[in-house]
């Protein structure tokens, strides 16, 4: 099982290295780890995404089946990051809205996309026992 000494790590494609610590580093607060000519480590959250350079990025991006993000246990947190992206123009795929409205898996979601077309999902479950 995970606990807080485990990271999750994920890898996704980059086009352009300067162009993603830009948004992920300078625009939405996470930490460079590592940078190599051919790719990039961010502290995510606290999870790892390491970002590869290649050529191989998804040009007409949908939002299922791949996407990942973070899911808040509170509220102030999903909304902090909502304004800070609206504060620092951060590009949205999906604006800040509700889903499953009167249901117990009622959650509030916004969606972002990288400079190469990746999909950021963020979400906060009104019932904190929904984000698993």
């Amino acid at each position: 099982m995970r606990n807080t000494e485990n990271v999750f790590h994920l890898a996704i494609p980059s086009l352009n290295l300067d162009d993603t610590v830009g948004f992920y580093v300078s625009k939405l607060g996470c930490k460079l780890a590592r940078r190599y000519a051919d790719r990039i480590t961010l502290d995510f959250f606290g999870d790892q995404v390491v970002c590869h350079l290649s050529q191989k990025i998804d040009l007409e991006p949908e939002m299922y089946p791949r996407h990942f993000g973070v899911t808040f246990k509170h509220k102030d947190d999903w909304d902090r990051l909502v304004n800070l992206a609206k504060k620092r123009e951060l590009p949205f795929f999906q604006e800040p809205t509700r889903r499953f409205q009167d249901l117990v898996e009622e959650h509030w979601t916004f969606m972002l996309i990288d400079p190469s077309n990746n999909i950021l999902e963020f979400k906060y479950y009104l019932d904190p026992h929904m984000m698993y």
